[in-house]
């Protein structure tokens, strides 16, 4: 039982950014949960309803797609996809979990992305870290906006699909050309 117990506090690490040419939204989650690492895709829970609310920013039927078609359709309308920390220990997949996080280099990042308008974060514990590493860079060139969003996890059910859903389809505004 005890080795059982000690995997569950193995370190897990993030996937590799999601940037295609011309990104001009960047979303930000924490860090991938369990099913996510085990598929070695974004957001790859049953119940995670990400693809359904991003889907609904481009207007398309994203969870309907193999992975890669998703991730495609996302680049090819100016989405990138990331994470704020780059590892921690985490038992389980709850963000309220993470200990000993180590960022991603965001700042760096958002530095190389001359197209992008906004950051957007995939729920609180991005938010809260994003905006903390986001704000000790004082130019990030042009100014981009930060927007929190209400997590897509299932386990946040402080706010219906339909409320996330209006919240999360305003960020087509930063898609337009």
């Amino acid at each position: 039982m005890a080795d059982d117990m000690a995997g569950d506090f193995d370190s897990k690490s993030c996937f590799a950014p999601v940037i295609g040419a011309k990104p001009r939204l960047l979303v930000l989650g924490s860090l991938p949960g369990d099913v996510s690492l085990a598929q070695r895709q974004y957001y790859a829970h049953p119940t995670n309803q990400f693809w359904h609310l991003i889907g609904s920013v481009i207007g398309q039927d994203l969870a309907a797609l193999p992975y890669a078609a998703r991730l495609n359709a996302l680049m090819a309308r100016g989405i990138g996809l990331w994470d704020v920390i780059k590892t921690a220990q985490r038992p389980g997949s709850l963000d309220s979990q993470i200990r000993g996080h180590e960022t991603n280099p965001l700042a760096a990042l958002v530095a190389e992305l001359p197209t992008l308008r906004a950051i957007a974060f995939n729920g609180a514990t991005s938010a809260k870290i994003g905006q903390q590493q986001l704000a000790v860079t004082t130019d990030m060139g042009q100014m981009r906006d930060l927007i929190t969003l209400p997590s897509s996890s299932a386990a946040y059910c402080t706010i219906n699909l339909e409320a996330k859903r209006a919240r999360w389809r305003m960020l087509s505004t930063y898609l337009l050309p």
